[in-house]
């Protein structure tokens, strides 16, 4: 009998969090004769009471596990402060919102027997805003170019893994992980299967413009360095430009005895040219930062609180006793 983890990272939830908790309860009831099931709650430090939903939450089930970060560390670092709970065979990771179907959780569970490491939810009508929409559009070009994703492969935040791949993802260390770009590097037996996006039952969602592009950036900087081969192609390209400028203002001076002159072209020229370079040393200064937020050990997440149901923390007591 396999064992399944949930892991869901919570965000100003206190009104959804119970539904998506129940179908969770309800759907593995019908299932029991082939798995076991843990819920683990991650609350990013919201400023609601969600914390104190899965407080009481876990009062009412015998197989809840639910911290509380000091701090919005963010989605992906809610992601692997879960997964450092884990205890399953097989890791399913679904938002707060209950917008992502945990009533179909079997659909994933289905592909990981057929021999997939990673199963990602694909929605065929999403319903999210026209914003995020664009976002996850950006997001997946993104991982294409700079993370190797294949084209046809749909990414979202329902997902099933085996327990190596997660396994995978806690050796990394750095303080901006990105559980996409771990997961692309850790295996290539990733596939899709098609289930219902619902509409968003309260609330909106937690992602702004500047947390979308902090995202972003984590993906790139954290695991490609093909922006850096980019600026590189970018100041080589400018410089030929140079030098065939330079050839052509020669030539005209050797056979016309002119040059082209022009002090609102030289400066029109001299901007563009500052403005690359100040581009470059910004992506550059980007990459040199995060090393030293790593070197300094700026941590993932930070734990404030935890709490067990009854029966999850007399597991939690008979394994530190053993």
């Amino acid at each position: 009998m396999e064992r399944i983890s949930f892991v869901i990272p919570c965000y100003r939830s206190e009104k959804t969090l119970d539904s998506v908790v129940r179908e969770i309860v309800s759907t593995m009831d019908e299932l029991t004769e082939r798995y076991t099931y843990e819920i683990i709650l991650i609350d990013d430090c919201s400023p609601d009471n969600t914390y104190r939903e899965i407080q009481r939450i876990a009062g009412l089930h015998n197989n809840i596990i639910g911290a509380s970060l000091a701090r919005n560390f963010g989605q992906h670092s809610a992601l692997m402060a879960g997964f450092h709970y884990v205890s399953g065979d097989i890791v399913v990771c679904l938002d707060d919102d209950g917008q992502t179907p945990a009533n179909e959780v079997g659909k994933l569970l289905r592909k990981i027997d057929e021999g997939f490491d990673v199963v990602y939810a694909q929605y065929a009508h999403k319903h999210h805003s026209t914003f995020r929409n664009m976002g996850s559009r950006v997001n997946s070009l993104m991982a294409e170019v700079m993370l190797g994703k294949p084209k046809e492969l749909f990414l979202s935040s329902y997902f099933a893994a085996r327990r190596f791949v997660v396994e995978e993802m806690k050796r990394y260390g750095g303080a901006f992980p990105y559980v996409i770009g771990l997961v692309l590097r850790s295996t290539k037996r990733i596939t899709n299967v098609i289930v219902e996006h619902r509409e968003r039952a309260c609330g909106v969602s937690g992602y702004s413009i500047g947390k979308l592009l902090g995202l972003w950036l984590n993906g790139f900087t954290s695991f490609s360095v093909k922006p850096l081969r980019v600026a590189s192609y970018v100041g080589v390209i400018f410089a030929f430009c140079g030098l065939c400028y330079l050839i052509y203002v020669i030539v005209l001076r050797i056979a016309v005895n002119s040059a082209p002159t022009g002090w609102s072209t030289l400066i029109g020229i001299t901007l563009i040219l500052g403005g690359l370079i100040m581009l470059m040393l910004g992506l550059i200064g980007e990459y040199v930062g995060r090393i030293y937020m790593c070197i300094n050990s700026t941590p993932q997440y930070l734990i404030r609180d935890q709490v067990y149901s009854s029966a999850m923390d007399r597991m939690k007591n008979e394994n530190s006793n053993v």
